[in-house]
Order: structure tokens, then sequence, then C-alpha cells
């Protein structure tokens, strides 16, 4: 490895490989993605900036002027087919004549997953907490995500309205696309009673509900939190897993990206806290986005891993470390099953054995 890096990173050696026909396409594919990791802050704020425009729902399915959209959202003309022609680049939009544009393959699917326009907005406040990535790792920061996402730090100390609504509105946002991948990979067949601890206002339920329409659901987060919840077929818990027990009578917990949150020490004693409440051979289910170990990932070590930098709090564990942690908190039967886009949500599931082992 030490001779292909010296190698590689020799001026000459990558002179000779991009004109050498047996090399040329493999320079040229390494090339092309170190240019995309120097500029992929700016495919992202071309992203953000067609998301703040509406420039999705202002085109619809047919197609737009530039003189139209720009006087739509005051944005001058010229620099209005600059965003245009950036994101025909990055195929969110699609040239359809001259000045004229309309919905790319990308900008299409996002228009098909309800919420990711609000996730993206979200995002804004994350490309300024990490605008300088090693003052935020040395700490030297305020990050703005600390302050947004509040609860995982001393869960019932909030009790402000707005902020529970807010956070609340963003994370059922964020669990569509995870309850799809989650529920296709599972089977609950067997669960009467399933606990949805940390739930926020039951996105995740509510898709057991159509999928499992037999499962009894009930839900345990924060009380500012489960106030917002609207659903009459739901069973509402109110209370912090880090100061109050977890309900008891149920066949089935699940954990649905709230370990992620936080550290070892607060998911050893929740983890605890849920096989305490599962009878003998009761099943856990923990999704959320996961980092890689041995061969790390991008979701889960690069985004995910800063993402929880910024948020001053947790971190993505590997599928392994999970499985450790919940052996250690007394499961067996643990299962890691497959998703169809892990970069999305990575689901393990075990049981609180029916006899001591």
């Amino acid at each position: 490895m030490r001779w292909r890096n010296r190698t590689i990173a020799s001026a000459d050696f990558q002179s000779w490989a991009i004109s050498n026909p047996l090399t040329r396409r493999i320079a040229r594919r390494d090339a092309a993605r170190v240019y995309d990791l120097v500029s992929g802050f700016v495919y992202s704020q071309t992203l953000l900036a067609c998301v703040q425009l509406d420039l999705f729902s202002r085109i619809g399915e047919g197609t737009a002027e530039i003189g139209q959209l720009a006087r739509s959202t005051d944005i001058p003309p010229e620099r209005m087919e600059r965003l245009c022609q950036a994101a025909a680049a990055l195929d969110l939009l699609e040239r359809a004549g001259t000045r004229r544009y309309r919905l790319g393959r990308l900008g299409a699917a996002i228009c098909g997953v309800p919420g990711l326009d609000d996730m993206i907005r979200h995002h804004a406040m994350f490309y300024r907490d990490i605008a300088d990535p090693v003052a935020l790792m040395r700490g030297e920061t305020a990050p703005e995500l600390a302050q947004f996402w509040p609860y995982v730090f001393g869960q019932s100390g909030v009790t402000d309205q707005s902020v529970a609504q807010t956070y609340s509105g963003l994370m059922t946002s964020s669990q569509t696309l995870v309850s799809e991948e989650t529920l296709r990979a599972i089977d609950l067949s067997g669960v009467q009673r399933l606990l949805d601890v940390g739930g926020g206002t039951g996105a995740f339920l509510k898709a057991v509900g159509q999928s499992w329409p037999g499962v009894e659901r009930h839900l345990f987060d924060l009380p500012h939190v489960v106030a917002t919840v609207g659903d009459p077929d739901l069973t509402v818990h109110s209370g912090s897993f880090r100061d109050d027990p977890l309900p008891r009578g149920h066949d089935a917990c699940s954990l649905i990206r709230v370990l992620y949150d936080h550290d070892d020490d607060t998911v050893r004693a929740l983890l605890a806290q849920c096989h305490d409440a599962l009878p003998p051979g009761g099943r856990i289910l923990v999704s959320e986005p996961m980092a890689g170990g041995e061969h790390p990932n991008k979701a889960g070590d690069a985004y995910f891993g800063f993402y929880t930098l910024a948020m001053t709090t947790g971190r993505p564990r590997s599928a392994a470390r999970h499985s450790e942690l919940l052996a250690e908190a007394g499961f067996a039967s643990i299962e890691i099953l497959r998703t169809a886009r892990p970069f999305i949500t990575g689901v393990i599931t075990a049981r609180r054995p029916k006899a001591s082992i």
C-alpha cells in the first residue's frame, strides 16, 4: 500500500496514467472523484438554492422560462440562468429549449419524497456549522445544531412548545423513508403490542399501522412531543427514558433513529431499560444510520459522523457495535437485516432470551 500511494502521488505517474490507454479510464475516474470532493459543497448549495426558491414546484410537470422564474423569485435573469444551468448539470433540471427548463430526474425524485425539501432547507444550519471543520473538531465553535436538537441533552428539561413542534415536524419529515426501509426489512408476525421509544409524533407507528394493522401501537416520548400527537389509534405514554421507567406489557419495542443521538453510556442504559421492560422472548428493533466499521461508508461515517459532531452528542455506530451493545444488555438472537437503501437506515433485531443464558 505504501508503494502504491507513493506511486500515485507522483506527478510524473499522474501524467503518464492519464495518457496511457490501459490506465486512462481509472485515472480519469479518480480525477473526477477528486474534483467532485472539491466541488461538493457548491453542488449542495445549488440544491439548497433550488429548494429555497421553490424552483421544482414552480416548474412542476411543465416547463418554465428563465424570465418567468426570475420574476417570481426576484432573482436577476442572468443569475437565474446561471442557477438553472448549474442545476441541469446536476440532473436536478433539464434544458427544454432556449432559456427554458423542466425537472430533471433528481429534481422529480426530490418532489416525490414527502418532507425532503424540509430536510434540505434544514441543512443550511449544518453547512454553517461545518464551515470551519477543524474548529468544529477542536470544540472551538458553538454549533447551531446543538441548539436545534435540544432533547438529546437532559431530555425532560425542554418545555417550549414551539421548539417541540419544530423538532417534531422535522423528525416526522425525516421518518418517511426510514419507516419504508425498516418495514420492508422486518417481519412483525406474532407481535401484538409494539412500544416505539422516542417515537416523536408517531410517524413510524402510523406506517406500522398501514403495513401491520393488527399490531397494537404504543408511543413513548417527552410530554411536549407527544402533546402534538393527533392519532387516536395510538396509545401515548409521556416521559423521559433518562428519568422514567419504560411502560410494561409490550412484546416488542422499537428504537427508530434514537441511539445515534447519544453516547455509549446513555445507549447502554436505554437498552437495559428495553430489556427489562420486555417479557422473555420479547423483540427489540433498532433502525438508524449506521457506520461501516472496518468498511467505512459515506452516509454513516462521513455524513452522520460530522452531523452528530455538530450536534455535540452521539455518533453513528456500526452494525457490529450495535450488536455488542445489545448483547451487553442481555439480548440474544441478534440479526443484522439487509435494507434496500443502507444509506437511509440499517436495521437490527434481537430478543430477550426466554431463559437465562
